[in-house]
C-alpha cells in the first residue's frame, strides 16, 4: 500500500484556480474511494490550499489512484481534466509525511505559523473519519501531525504573536481605515463555520460591540447567540450593510454579492465602507473594490502583506516537523520489518513443529525424543537470530523490499504489508503463502492439533 497526497497551495497556483479546484470538495473523497484503486482519502480544503492525502492498494495502483481523484475533482469543478491534472503536486512516501506536518504546523501557511490550520487538519480527518474514508495508515499519519503542531506550538516561539489570516487582515483593514480604532465601529459578518467563529472572536478582543452575523444557511440566530452579536435575517440585511462600517465575508456561498447590489444598499451611506473577503469562493465579487469609499481586502492581500516570522523560530519549528517525520517514517518501516521477520518465524516453526510430529510419532514421549526437540529448536532459534537482525537494519536503510523479495525467492513467503502505519498487532497478521494456517511466531510445538502433541508435555524452558 502506498500513501501519497495531491496538492494545490498558494505556493504554486493563484488563489482563483484553487477556488474553483474545491468545487464540491466535500464529497470527492467519498465517491472517489469506490474505485478498487483505492484504500482511503482525506481532503483538506482551506481558504488557500486544496490537497488529498489518499492511499492506493499498491505501487501498481498509484496511477490508477491518483486518475480517480482526479477525474471526480474534475467532474466537480468543471474543469477539464488536463488542467486539474496540471494543477496538483503528486507527493508520495516520505515527502508526503513531511509535507503534512509541515502544513498543520503552519509552515506552509500563507501566514507562517498561523493557528487555524491545525484545526482544520483535525476537522479533515473527522470528516473522513465520519464518511468512511479514512484508512488506518491515514488516521495514523493525521493524527501525528496535530501531535507535531502542538509540539511546534509549545516549544518554539512560531505563532506566538497569535498572528492569523484573520488577524493580518483586521491589521490591513485598520492601516486603511479613516479611523484605525475598531471600538464603536459596526462590522456585519457573514458565515457561521469555524472561520466565522474566529473572525467573531478577534473582532470581540479589539473591541467592536456590534456584529451583525448572516448565513444563508438559517444558523445564524444560534452562532450570534452563542458570542453575543445580532443575528440578521435577508430582509434585514441590506440596512445593516448600509449602517456598517466593515462587512467581513467568511461563508463561501454560492451567490457573490455584486457590485451594483452593494452600490444601491450604499447610495446613501457617507461612511467609508472596508471589505473583507475571507471565502475561497467569493463572498464579493472583486468588482465592489472600485466602488467609491469601499477597500476591499482579499487573501491574496493578507498573503502579500503577512509578516515573514523570525528566523530562529522558523528553524525550530522546521526541525521538530524533520524530527517527527523521520521518527514517523522509522516506525513504519520497523513494523513492515517486523511483520516479514512473523512471517519467516511463521514458516520455520510450521516446519520444526512438523519434524517434531515425525520424531514423537516414531520415538514416542521419551528422553531422547524430549532432547531432539530441544536440541532442533535452540537450532532454529541462532538460524533465525541473524535474519531478524538484518530485517531491522535493512528496514532502518529503507530497504524493506529487498528483504521481502528475498524472502518471496527462497521460502516462498508473500508478505503482506501492513498500510503506512498500522497498530502493532496488525504485524501478526500478516499473511504467508506456506505453512499451516494456524501457526503463529514463538508458538513453537503448541500450533500442532495431534494428539501426541497434548499427551507429551515439554519443558520449553530449556530453549533458552
Amino acid at each position: 500500500m502506498v500513501v501519497f497526497s495531491l496538492s494545490a497551495t498558494h505556493a504554486d497556483i493563484d488563489l482563483e484556480t484553487v477556488a474553483q479546484l474545491s468545487t464540491g470538495a466535500a464529497t470527492v473523497a467519498a465517491d472517489a474511494t469506490a474505485s478498487p484503486a483505492l484504500n482511503g482519502a482525506v481532503v483538506l480544503a482551506t481558504c488557500n490550499r486544496y490537497e488529498i492525502y489518499a492511499e492506493a492498494r499498491g505501487p501498481e495502483e498509484l496511477e490508477a489512484a491518483r486518475s480517480a481523484l482526479l477525474t471526480e475533482i474534475s467532474a466537480r469543478s468543471g474543469l477539464p481534466h488536463e488542467t486539474v491534472s496540471g494543477a496538483f503536486a503528486l507527493a508520495h512516501g516520505r515527502d508526503v509525511t513531511r509535507h503534512l506536518f509541515a502544513v498543520s504546523s503552519g509552515l506552509d501557511s500563507a501566514v507562517v505559523g498561523e493557528r487555524e490550520i491545525a484545526g482544520q487538519v483535525r476537522r479533515a480527518l473527522i470528516s473522513a473519519q465520519e464518511h468512511g474514508t479514512a484508512s488506518p495508515s491515514l488516521v495514523r499519519l493525521f493524527q501525528t501531525a496535530s501531535k507535531t503542531a502542538k509540539e511546534v506550538g509549545t516549544q518554539t516561539a512560531l505563532g506566538s504573536r497569535g498572528l492569523s489570516i484573520v488577524s493580518v487582515a483586521l491589521d490591513l483593514a485598520a492601516d486603511i481605515a479613516e479611523v484605525p480604532a475598531w471600538s464603536g465601529k459596526k462590522a456585519v459578518l457573514f458565515g457561521t463555520g469555524a472561520y466565522a467563529g474566529a473572525t467573531m472572536a478577534l473582532l470581540k478582543e479589539r473591541g467592536v460591540e456590534q456584529v451583525s452575523v448572516y448565513s444563508a444557511s438559517g444558523r445564524a440566530q444560534e452562532f450570534a447567540a452563542a458570542r453575543g452579536a445580532s443575528a440578521v435575517t435577508s430582509r434585514d440585511l441590506p440596512q445593516a450593510i448600509a449602517e456598517a462600517d466593515v462587512l467581513i465575508g467568511c461563508s463561501g456561498s454560492d451567490n457573490a454579492m455584486e457590485a451594483v447590489e452593494l452600490a444601491a444598499i450604499r447610495e446613501d451611506s457617507a461612511q467609508q465602507l472596508i471589505v473583507i473577503d475571507l471565502a475561497l469562493t467569493h463572498d464579493f465579487d472583486p468588482a465592489v473594490g472600485s466602488l467609491d469609499g469601499v477597500e476591499l481586502i482579499t487573501l491574496e492581500s493578507v498573503r502579500l502583506a503577512a509578516p515573514e516570522e523570525q528566523t530562529e523560530s522558523l528553524a525550530q519549528a522546521s526541525a521538530i516537523v524533520s524530527a517527527a517525520a523521520a521518527d514517523f517514517d522509522a516506525e513504519r518501516q520497523a513494523r513492515q520489518a517486523d511483520a516479514a521477520i512473523v512471517a519467516l518465524r511463521r514458516h520455520t516453526m510450521a516446519v520444526l513443529d512438523s519434524e517434531i510430529e515425525k520424531v514423537r510419532a516414531r520415538h514416542g514421549c521419551t528422553a531422547a525424543a524430549e532432547e531432539v526437540e530441544f536440541a532442533m529448536r535452540r537450532m532454529v532459534k541462532q538460524l533465525l537470530h541473524t535474519p531478524t537482525v538484518r530485517a531491522r537494519q535493512l528496514a532502518a536503510e529503507g530497504r524493506e523490499g529487498e528483504y521481502l523479495a528475498a524472502l518471496e525467492a527462497l521460502y516462498g513467503i508473500s508478505v503482506a504489508i501492513p498500510g503506512m502505519i498500522s497498530a502493532p498487532d496488525e504485524s501478526a497478521q500478516s499473511s504467508v503463502a506456506a505453512g499451516p494456517a494456524g501457526a503463529t511466531a514463538g508458538e513453537g510445538r503448541g500450533a500442532t492439533d495431534g494428539a501426541d502433541a497434548e499427551d507429551c508435555p515439554v519443558d520449553h524452558t530449556r530453549t533458552g
